[in-house]
């Protein structure tokens, strides 16, 4: 629920102004929910093939979630 968010913790804009989630609102809410998120912390666990290997292998080399 959005009200209860609280920018810079929850969530943040990015540059094209879109709402991003942090990890520690995936965490909050208690499982991935399959949508490749850039902060997931459950290493896309409910993200189907192939784009959980894409997700990953970018994870792994340091070009997201930074």
């Amino acid at each position: 629920m959005k009200n209860s968010w609280i920018e810079g913790e929850d969530y943040y804009y990015n540059e094209k102004g879109f709402i991003v989630l942090t990890a520690r609102y995936h965490l909050t809410r208690g499982y991935c929910c399959g949508n490749g998120c850039k902060h997931c912390p459950y290493h896309y666990q409910n993200v189907p093939e192939p784009k959980r290997g894409e997700l990953i292998s970018l994870t792994d080399h340091g070009k997201k979630n930074s």
